[in-house]
């Protein structure tokens, strides 16, 4: 009986054990490593009290820094499937706390440096506001996404979410407001810069590049700050209305249903105004405009035409390179000018426009100095020709036939049938072996003898094979001359002349024919050889 007892409680033990579920333990090797990145950023942040200047910057790196990887590990522990919530927990908490405290750290530092505003230094002090405020958006992204551990771990967060929301919305009401000032500032600058024209000052640009800049990191904070807000359960279909409106980017933020119906309700009311007040003189010039495009892009095809079949001339003895730049520039410049014309139809003012398109063409050729470059470098080739399409050319350590050439690069086709595209700057900056550009071309060989052959005899057999095919012509003359005297033969220099196009037939055909005649004529065709000598000396008692 106490033998059944002790079997049946084995049994209910096994059963107990099969069906509990513990929690995995943290490994002290992945504790040990918690510790130390938490020391170190406890550390850091009695040196941040101190610090000052770059020192000061270096220990914000370092805790940034630091703070990720704790977090990389923690984010590690938490997707396990039973995570150890003894340990969890308290890690979390000391999270909350922190992240909130370097909250207020940053808030009080940008306060101080907006403060500092209105000197000598304003460019270095709104560079630190902005990586301030770069570092508040990721702190602030890292509280969220701790206040969801909380919630994985069933921990009480809110207090702490209340807490983030109504900073969150704090925050993007002010970079709400901040997008739509900046862009004001930005188009009066914008307008002075091309009201300037020509004579516009470096102070004028470097105005507009700077309200660009802080353009662009308003809209990133305030991009985030929408995206924790709907993360969070927060309409922000005003928020993204007016982020659209200001700086007209077209997101997938669009596609809700809220903002894109808020939208279109807006521009269709714009729309229907502006059509009962002046839809019938819009609607003219419209027409005048379509009608000025249409007769345009006939005239410049026509005006193509007249001016390919013009460079075509056999006089003129242009290069297919020049011949399609003229065709296409001419046409371009018909089409452009039609264009300004129709353009000025519908109201615009040409002089600001083409004030403005002088300001983008700076911008653009700062952006694209590689392109230019070949550009030029096409430029020169149209100029001095030194090769045109059909030759075999040498450039750029490709060897091939040119197929076809534009301003900013030329197609090679390789001997083995590969089409290589290559930059013109990448050739005009190298030697150009035109191949094909002469009418005959040289076609250089050797071949040896050996010392105990005839030579005059093997001369007459040279000459003979040489002048006796088809495709040598017969002046200049060809060379055949005793050359050197090796180490092992004694070497014929054989130089008939041939068409490009014959280059390698001759070649070919000659190296074959001579290996023939000379082994028919027992004319010998040494290989390398060396005679060597042994000398036996008596041994000496």
């Amino acid at each position: 009986m106490p033998r059944i007892l002790f079997i049946i409680c084995c049994l209910l033990s096994v059963i107990c054990f099969s069906g509990t579920s513990y929690a995995a333990q943290v490994s002290p090797e992945t504790d040990k490593k918690i510790q130390q990145l938490q020391k170190t950023i406890d550390t850091d942040i009695i040196w941040l009290k101190t610090a000052k200047g770059e020192l000061k910057d270096v220990s914000e790196y370092r805790i940034r820094n630091k703070t990720n990887l704790l977090r990389e590990e923690l984010a590690t522990l938490i997707n396990q499937p039973d995570p150890d919530l003894a340990y969890l927990v308290p890690q979390v908490n000391k999270q909350l706390v922190f992240l909130d405290k370097v909250g207020q750290y940053l808030d009080a530092r940008t306060g101080e440096l907006k403060l500092a505003l209105g000197g000598d230094n304003d460019v270095e002090i709104m560079r630190d506001i902005i990586k301030r405020e770069e570092d508040r958006d990721h702190y602030l992204q890292a509280e969220l996404e701790t206040i969801n551990w909380g919630k994985t771990l069933n921990i009480n967060v809110d207090n702490a979410e209340a807490a983030l929301t109504a900073e969150v919305l704090l925050r993007a009401d002010y970079f709400e407001s901040l997008v739509t000032y900046t862009q004001v500032q930005l188009q009066e600058a914008v307008a002075e810069a091309s009201d300037a024209g020509a004579d516009i000052t470096a102070e004028q640009k470097s105005k507009v590049s700077s309200l660009k800049d802080r353009l662009a990191m308003h809209t990133a904070s305030l991009n985030i700050a929408i995206e924790m807000l709907e993360s969070l359960g927060q309409d922000t279909t005003q928020i993204k209305q007016t982020l659209f409106s200001v700086s007209g980017d077209i997101t997938q933020d669009v596609l809700n249903f809220d903002v894109a119906s808020s939208l279109i309700e807006e521009w269709m009311t714009i729309a229907k105004n502006q059509a009962l007040e002046n839809g019938a003189g819009v609607t003219f010039k419209v027409i005048i405009f379509l009608i000025i495009l249409f007769l345009t892009s006939l005239v410049a095809k026509l005006v193509r035409k007249v001016v390919r079949k013009a460079v075509n001339s056999s006089k003129l003895n242009f290069s297919m390179l020049l011949q399609d730049f003229f065709t296409s520039i001419s046409g371009n410049v018909i089409f452009a000018l039609g264009l300004l014309i129709a353009l000025s139809q519908l109201g615009f003012e040409l002089a600001p426009l083409l004030a403005g398109f002088g300001i983008a063409g700076v911008i653009i050729g700062f952006a694209l100095q590689d392109t230019l470059s070949n550009f030029a470098s096409g430029m020169m080739i149209l100029i001095y020709r030194p090769y045109d399409v059909g030759d075999l050319i040498n450039a750029a350590g490709v060897t091939g036939r040119v197929s076809h050439m534009s301003l900013v690069s030329t197609t090679v086709k390789t001997l083995d049938n590969q089409r290589l595209i290559i930059p013109n700057n990448k050739i005009w900056g190298d030697t150009i072996n035109n191949i094909t550009v002469e009418q005959e071309r040289r076609v250089d060989m050797t071949f040896g003898i050996g010392y105990g052959d005839d030579i005059p005899k093997a001369e007459k057999i040279l000459t003979d094979i040489v002048m006796a095919h088809p495709k040598v012509k017969q002046f200049p003359e060809p060379t055949i001359k005793l050359h050197t005297l090796g180490e092992s033969s004694v070497d014929f220099v054989v130089r008939p002349w041939a068409d490009p196009i014959d280059y390698w037939d001759v070649y070919w055909d000659i190296t074959r024919e001579v290996k023939m005649q000379f082994d028919a004529q027992g004319v010998s065709i040494p290989f390398p050889q060396r005679d060597v000598h042994i000398y036996h000396e008596k041994a000496v008692d």
